[in-house]
Formats: C-alpha cells, sequence, structure tokens
C-alpha cells in the first residue's frame, strides 16, 4: 500500500552557483554523494538530483526538510538504480510509521532535476 509520495525540482544553475561554496557541499551532502557528482562533468546535476531525492524524501512522510535534515538522508546508485540511506533517527521515523521507501526515481532536463520517493507499507494513509 501506497503510504506517501513525494516529488522535487530542483534548478541545476541554482544548484551550479551553491556547490561554488565547499562549505555547502560538506553540510548538505554526505562524502559518497560529492565524490558522484565530483566525477560527474557536470556536477551540478547530480547535486541538483541529490538535494531533490532529500526534498521528496521529506514531502512522502510529510515531515518537513529541517526535521529530516539535509545530512539525514543521502543517495547512493546501486546497479538497480538509486537508493536512499537514512540516519537512525529518520530510519526510527519510517518505522513508526510502519513504512518503507519503494521507489525512488531521479531524472533530469534542461536547466532541472527532479525525484520521485514513494513510501510503502501497511497503514492507511490518514496515518502518515
Amino acid at each position: 500500500m501506497i503510504l506517501g509520495i513525494g516529488l522535487d525540482l530542483c534548478s541545476i544553475a541554482r544548484m551550479k552557483r551553491a556547490i561554488q561554496n565547499p562549505g555547502f557541499q560538506v553540510r548538505v551532502f554526505s562524502e559518497e554523494e560529492i565524490q558522484y557528482a565530483r566525477k560527474h562533468p557536470r556536477p551540478e546535476v547530480p547535486f541538483a538530483a541529490a538535494f531533490a531525492a532529500k526534498e521528496a524524501f521529506a514531502k512522502a512522510g510529510g515531515w518537513g526538510l529541517a526535521s529530516v535534515g539535509l545530512q539525514g538522508v543521502s543517495v547512493t546508485r546501486t546497479p538497480r538504480g538509486p537508493r536512499l540511506v537514512l540516519d537512525p533517527p529518520n530510519l526510527e521515523r519510517l518505522r513508526e510509521r510502519g513504512a518503507s521507501i519503494g521507489l525512488v526515481s531521479l531524472t533530469h532536463e534542461g536547466e532541472y532535476a527532479a525525484a520521485v520517493v514513494l513510501l510503502e507499507g501497511n497503514n492507511h494513509a490518514q496515518d502518515l
């Protein structure tokens, strides 16, 4: 059963400006996200997609990014596609709701990157 869905769009141009500040990168992204993006010909693209994924996760649960935390969620790439890695407080947040991350989808086109996160579980959507 779908418990929540989150969608976010991030401006790649805005991210390009933001990542010029190395302090921003360290505050917002995991070391794995930073290393992955730095290998990309346009690092602002994977950074924007990862940022959108953090926002989409927060929206899927109705928590808000401030409570989830920018370092509380990170994107890892696997042979089967992107996955979210959660810190212990966010894992507990999911467990309390009987939810799991069912889907993470990242995309980019032109000047935008987008992410969708789907939460699944046995609870009813109203319980979120």
